[in-house]
Parts: structure tokens; C-alpha cells; sequence
């Protein structure tokens, strides 16, 4: 389904965003339903979240629809896309954003902790683009947008990350590539690959200064410029692009 408003040029197309009530979740699902994409959203402990941004769709005159999982369960994540099924009818755009951040050292990664963040950031994410694809190819469209990070292209300076995040985050890559092979040509995917963001709450000038010192624009990236992105590889205006990973991080993988 196309959308036919020029001025919100995602109307008529369901979204399902993963860990859409907070952070670039939440930033990434309120600039989908601004460009008039009705919304699945996903949480897993921020229900309030969604709830707000629920509230946020309604207002801007879209639907949306508060669904829970776990997304790193198979049973769960089928139950998921079974009640995008039965309420929406289809599935347009998926944005695979769930996951878990870690900065512990090597000798700290307990087998446990290793599971946890593997099992969320990319058996999550392909869960989800396997339940996806399901209710995509028979369509013969849908466009699949995955969240990788900068700290799955380079291991430093700026992302001194877990090596179980690390390696998590490189994995979505090469996910995003494998499954734009297969899934094409009816059905695109890429990835967004974000810097250091300042997608907390509380983030002083001190510390944006601290963090932002590590790339080339000297400055952090604010939510809205991976929404943005998001938005752009969902949307007609990519409609050429497909296994391609868009780095927005301010120039640190060039460091």
C-alpha cells in the first residue's frame, strides 16, 4: 500500500517500531506517525512510553496500538506479528530498534550476560525480520530497517562498547545485507548505524561537550537524526537503496 498524501507520504502503511517507548524508539515512532504511518508499538518494560506515544499518534490522526514481547522468544515475537495480523491486515515497515547496551570489560562478560545482549540485538532482530518477511512477501512490499550501531563497524576511538555489544551490532549488518539478498526484490532492507546520541534524559553541557569531542562535527546526534534517517530508508524517497548501512555518528568511524 502506497501512500498518497504528499504531505504525509507514508499514510495508509503500518509500522511495527521494536522498544518504541523510549530513547530512539520513541523518537523513531513519533516521526513515522507524523509522516502518517499507523503504528504497532513495541515495548517490553516501558509500557508508560508507549502509552504516551500512543497518545501522540491519536493526536496526529493515525492509529496506534500498544503490543508487548520479548522480542528474543520466538513464541512471543509469533504472537506479536499475529496481532499486527489481526489488526492491522498487513505489515509496511518494520524498524528492528530493540536492544541492550553494555560497556563491560571482557573478564566481566559472563555467559549469562552474553545471552542477554546476543539474544536481544540480533536473534531480536531476526525474529522479527523472519516474522516480518512472512506477512511481507506475500504482499510483495514491505521495507525492513534495522539498528545497528557505529560500534559494530569500528571497535574505538568513541565506542567503547562491550565485546558482546560489539559483536551483536556487527552481526545486524551482515543480517541486514543477508536479508536484503534474500528478500528482495519486492521486500527492501537497510540498517541505521548511530554515533553517540543523546537519547537519555539529563545529558548536561559538560557531558554533550565530553561525548560530542569524539567526532569530526564536534557535537552529539540528537534523536531526531536517526528518526530521520529511519524515515527515509522507510519511505519511496529509498526506494533504490536496499543492504546498505547508513552511518550517522558525526564522522567517529573516521577517526
Amino acid at each position: 500500500m502506497r501512500g498518497t498524501d504528499p504531505v504525509r507520504p507514508l499514510s495508509g502503511r503500518v509500522a511495527l517500531v521494536t522498544g518504541a517507548g523510549r530513547g530512539l524508539g520513541r523518537a523513531i515512532a513519533e516521526a513515522l506517525a507524523r509522516e502518517g504511518a499507523d503504528l504497532a508499538l513495541h515495548y517490553l518494560h516501558s509500557e508508560t512510553g508507549a502509552a504516551e506515544v500512543a497518545a501522540e499518534a491519536g493526536r496526529l490522526g493515525v492509529r496506534a496500538v500498544q503490543l508487548r514481547a520479548d522480542v528474543s522468544d520466538a513464541v512471543q515475537v509469533g504472537g506479536l506479528f499475529e496481532e499486527i495480523r489481526r489488526t492491522f491486515g498487513r505489515l509496511d515497515i518494520l524498524v528492528n530498534n530493540a536492544g541492550v547496551f553494555s560497556r563491560a570489560p571482557l573478564l566481566e562478560v559472563t555467559e549469562a550476560h552474553w545471552d542477554q545482549v546476543l539474544g536481544v540485538n540480533l536473534k531480536g532482530t531476526f525474529l522479527c525480520a523472519q516474522a516480518a518477511a512472512r506477512l511481507m512477501i506475500p504482499q510483495q512490499s514491505g521495507v525492513i530497517v534495522n539498528l545497528a550501531s557505529g560500534g559494530g563497524l569500528h571497535p574505538r576511538p568513541g565506542y567503547e562498547t562491550s565485546v558482546s555489544y560489539a559483536a551483536s551490532k556487527a552481526g545486524v549488518i551482515m543480517l541486514t545485507k543477508r536479508l536484503a539478498l534474500e528478500l528482495a526484490p519486492h521486500v527492501r532492507v537497510n540498517a541505521v548505524a548511530p554515533g553517540i546520541i543523546a537519547s537519555r534524559p539529563g545529558w548536561g553541557e559538560d557531558v554533550r561537550k565530553r561525548l560530542g569531542g569524539v567526532s569530526l562535527l564536534k557535537r552529539v546526534g540528537e534523536p531526531e537524526s536517526v528518526a530521520n534517517a529511519v524515515v527515509f530508508l522507510a519511505s519511496d524517497e529509498a526506494a533504490s537503496v536496499t543492504g546498505h548501512t547508513l552511518v550517522v555518528d558525526g564522522g567517529i568511524v573516521l577517526r
